[in-house]
């Protein structure tokens, strides 16, 4: 009795700077990429992902016979807030002490009217507790974000934030967990594979 999460991160948008909430759209013209991955998730799974035009484009271009659920606002990527859409080097050299602890010491720490890693945290943990909730067991396909799948990693392996924070997640990339429910408890099955 359990229910396994597929949790797959969208099609490369191409952009060298944060993006957190922008709606930019996914560059999902590597057909065979996709198709190498439909054919890796369970046919059987239901399928959603965040509401941002990069996941569920995606999730769209995965669905085949798949049951698509609704989008989620919550599954969304962290929102950056005044750092969204600005290059990396940029934000470090303009808030060098806020960036040096958001980057270094996942937490508490959030960029200018953004997020905070544990508000993330939070805000995932909610949306995928109302998946499992609402579906129960089974697998079902998650389309997301990079650190929106690191929170869920951290949750699952009791991980520290640094620890999860130094995960790779690549584009179409799949990490695996799974939910116990009689023992209410994870297991971790494979993190960044790419089929």
């Amino acid at each position: 009795m359990s229910t396994r999460l597929w949790f797959v991160r969208h099609g490369p948008t191409h952009s060298k700077a944060a993006v957190g909430w922008s709606d930019v759209p996914a560059d999902l013209s590597d057909l065979a990429a996709l198709r190498r991955l439909s054919s890796y998730l369970p046919v059987e799974a239901k399928i959603i992902s965040s509401d941002l035009k990069r996941a569920s484009a995606t999730a769209d271009a995965l669905q085949g016979g798949r049951v698509r659920l609704q989008n989620m606002s919550a599954l969304r990527e962290m929102n950056f807030g005044d750092w969204d859409g600005r290059l990396f080097a940029d934000i470090a050299k303009s808030d060098p002490e806020t960036s040096r602890q958001f980057w270094e010491s996942p937490g508490a720490v959030a960029p200018p009217n953004g997020e905070s890693w544990d508000d993330l945290s939070m805000r995932i943990a909610a949306a995928v507790d109302t998946i499992i909730t609402n579906n129960g067991t089974g697998d079902v396909v998650i389309v997301g974000h990079f650190a929106a799948i690191l929170t869920a990693l951290q949750r699952a392996s009791g991980m520290s934030a640094k620890a999860a924070f130094a995960f790779k997640i690549d584009n179409l990339s799949v990490t695996r967990l799974e939910y116990l429910h009689p023992v209410k408890s994870w297991r971790v099955h494979g993190v960044n594979h790419l089929p």
